[in-house]
């Protein structure tokens, strides 16, 4: 029975440890300073599988500085699942979360820098969002300055927030996972990152399929490619204005390519390129977007006249299939304001940074 002061099981410095086939059950007690069930600082070789968590006030497992397996083990009614801390070569991998209160697995690092941890094959469902806040909670998966990350083939089902949220994390690789209802944005890019490789995910329900943003705190490279997302939110859950920034299939800024997606069901907008004068170097090709509001929207900073581009980069739109676009296949914005017709069919010329390619639309 766990008392009050602590983890129920804490060990720093161990080499070659295995738990295997134990319950920790925290009775829904808070456990001192920590709050976690169990706690591992500076382990190597560390393997737990086969475990349960349960009934957790904090963090079920809280790793620090280690590296090892964490396989198989099961997590049911806790704050946070796995909450690991400046890893080093660590493996997250077939284990069933079944309930979190704020998070399902963390990789968080005190400083950016390299990681290398694999999230892979989990099963997450049912993550809430009990603390607040704008994104810090209701996440399955949340990289936070941790570089090198690969989250691969996890399936994820109802979510608060995203199902994969990336902070501050370069080099990070989103591929082959199955999604479905987050009520945020499913797959995320955000701040200071360099890199992002988001490929070959399907998402079936989010208020954004896939977001890689904030080109103005160096948020900038990435592919995004590959990727089924359909029956987008028309609104955040807690929005009022149904162009809040939800119902939108895929957004970006800088320095990245859009290759291959299909979008169907999209309420707002297909593809978002930039925003503002936060738009640099962005290929949107060979997509296919079905039932959309707008098929594409471009930033397009512009003076009065509407004459002169300003602010905006450059950003190639090409052999892309816009279909059932009801208020456009695409058109240009500045700062979410509509400020062009449906360049496919005039205007585009006054745009220098755009290039429009060839796209078919019916």
């Amino acid at each position: 029975m766990p008392g009050q002061s602590g983890a129920l099981l804490s060990s720093n410095g161990a080499s070659h440890v295995t738990l295997s086939g134990i319950k920790f059950d925290g009775l829904e007690r808070r456990l001192g300073e920590r709050n976690e069930l169990v706690h591992f600082e500076n382990a190597q070789r560390l393997k737990i599988s086969d475990c349960e968590f349960v009934n957790a006030g904090g963090a079920a497992l809280h790793l620090f500085a280690s590296d090892g397996e964490i396989t198989g083990n099961h997590f049911d009614n806790i704050d946070t699942a796995i909450h690991s801390l400046d890893a080093h070569g660590l493996a997250v991998a077939g284990n069933i979360i079944s309930g979190a209160a704020n998070n399902g697995i963390q990789v968080w690092r005190s400083e950016q820098g390299d990681d290398g941890t694999i999230v892979a094959g989990n099963r997450i469902e049912n993550v809430a969002n009990r603390s607040g806040g704008s994104g810090q909670y209701g996440n399955a998966v949340n990289i936070f300055r941790a570089g090198n990350v690969i989250v691969r083939g996890n399936h994820i089902a109802n979510c608060a927030f995203s199902a994969v949220r990336g902070n501050a994390a370069s080099n990070l690789h989103i591929d082959g996972n199955n999604v479905t209802d987050v009520r945020e944005v499913a797959l995320y890019a955000e701040f200071g990152f360099e890199g992002v490789v988001i490929t070959g995910n399907s998402v079936d329900g989010a208020a954004i399929g896939v977001s890689v943003t904030n080109f103005n705190h160096g948020g900038r490279l990435a592919v995004v490619q590959g990727n089924l997302i359909r029956n987008l939110l028309s609104q955040r859950p807690s929005g009022t204005d149904p162009n809040d920034g939800a119902g939108i299939g895929i957004a970006v800024e800088a320095d990245s390519s859009v290759v291959g997606n299909t979008i169907e069901d999209a309420p707002y907008v297909g593809m978002s390129l930039g925003y503002g004068r936060y738009l640099r170097d962005v290929a949107a090709t060979g997509n296919v977007v079905r039932r959309a509001g707008y098929g594409v929207t471009v930033s397009v900073s512009v003076s009065v006249s509407v004459s002169v581009a300003s602010g905006a980069g450059p950003a190639l739109i090409a052999n892309n299939m816009l279909a059932e676009c009801a208020r456009g296949a695409i058109v240009g914005m500045d700062l979410g304001r509509v400020v062009t017709g449906d360049l496919m069919r005039a205007g585009s010329e006054n745009f220098p940074q755009l290039t429009l390619g060839t796209n078919a639309t019916r």
